[in-house]
């Protein structure tokens, strides 16, 4: 295994290693169904501890990428092309109620301070109107934010700021345009199906399997947009693991086709590496990426984001640049200096932490 690790790299070794496990695997060197070297044997080569290597093959399995088998080792799954026509569909999926957010979760204490903060530090700035696409101050710290929890680097220029995924939704509709056939998750988050109906396009739900979106359904439809929930897609609770979700790049990138992902919850994620999305993922693939803060900070929060591809960047800005920003400024620096000072971000390991508790603790009674 030509493996080093970079002692003087800020990832952490087990992360280095993930990364060149998941090259190999994608790479065809592990293909799928072949075994991975034991642990020991990727200890005693790559010269790491044991921990370090379960740290990475337990991301891998997380990721969909391996799986465990019990005295056996760790199995490659992951599939390159897998457009398999006969994949089994769920005719009755689980349905998971849409969680509301507990108002305090936030630190109420930790967000009146930034409140104030901001009133000291910009005074009447706040009563100023923001540019149209948002504030900068807001848009530098998301890309920040996306590049260190992501892997998605992007321009601020790429980044619009709108009062929560509704609205978002409206300006992709009116953005992509009424001649498209937009494929939606079934079933899927309501207000998708009706903003874009209103919008006057046409969608046609294709029925989801455990895994994603079944194949069949993908083949069938005409329609050159999907758009997809990857992580926690409600109210069926699926997430996609890698295969499926380079399924649907395939998919996009054999029809010319655009892909909106729509990442609402995905900062909930109680895995201990964050899944990569379709945008980070896309290479010629056109993917709009959508997310808010409503979920993690408090529905009151109704501010939300969409990520545009640079190739779309002069159509909006002829279509729909003369829209202003719907967020007022004093929210945009509020969220501005969460991110900026980590406070966010703390909250959102605070919240997984405690998640990953009450997961180990189920699986801990008999």
């Amino acid at each position: 295994m030509n493996y080093t690790i970079d002692s003087k790299s800020q990832d952490p070794a087990y992360i280095q290693l993930y990364r060149q496990l998941v090259r190999d695997i994608a790479a065809g060197i592990y293909p799928t169904g072949s075994k991975l070297p034991s642990k020991r044997t990727i200890t005693a080569e790559v010269g790491v501890s044991v921990i370090t290597v379960e740290h990475a093959l337990s991301l891998l399995c997380e990721e969909g990428y391996v799986e465990s088998r019990e005295r056996s080792g760790y199995f490659v799954i992951f599939r390159e092309d897998d457009f398999a026509t006969g994949a089994k569909t769920v005719e009755t999926l689980p349905s998971v109620a849409r969680e509301s957010h507990r108002i305090g979760e936030f630190p109420y204490t930790v967000l009146a301070k930034t409140m104030r903060r901001v009133l000291l530090d910009y005074g009447d700035r706040i009563l100023v109107k923001s540019p149209n696409r948002g504030c900068p101050e807001l848009r530098n710290e998301i890309c920040r934010y996306l590049a260190r929890s992501r892997g998605i680097v992007v321009k601020p220029e790429q980044v619009i700021i709108g009062s929560g995924a509704e609205y978002l939704y409206g300006l992709i509709a009116q953005l992509i345009g009424r001649e498209r056939i937009f494929a939606v998750e079934k079933p899927c988050y309501d207000k998708i199906v009706k903003v874009y109906e209103t919008m006057g396009i046409t969608c046609d739900p294709l029925t989801l399997a455990s895994e994603g979106i079944s194949s069949s359904e993908l083949l069938r439809t005409e329609a050159t947009v999907l758009h997809v929930t990857p992580f926690n897609s409600f109210p069926s609770g699926i997430s996609v693991g890698i295969t499926k979700k380079n399924e649907y790049l395939q998919w996009a990138a054999k029809r010319d086709a655009i892909l909106i992902e729509d990442n609402y919850d995905s900062e909930m994620t109680v895995l201990r590496k964050a899944e990569d999305t379709l945008f980070s993922m896309a290479k010629s693939v056109c993917v709009l990426y959508l997310n808010t803060f409503s979920k993690t900070i408090a529905p009151s929060m109704r501010i939300g984001y969409l990520i545009l591809p640079e190739k779309m960047m002069e159509s909006f800005e002829e279509r729909l640049g003369f829209y202003s920003c719907t967020v007022p400024l004093f929210e945009q620096f509020v969220l501005a200096q969460l991110l900026k000072t980590g406070d966010f971000e703390r909250h959102i390991n605070r919240v997984r932490r405690k998640k990953r508790k009450a997961i180990s603790g189920l699986s801990g009674v008999s």
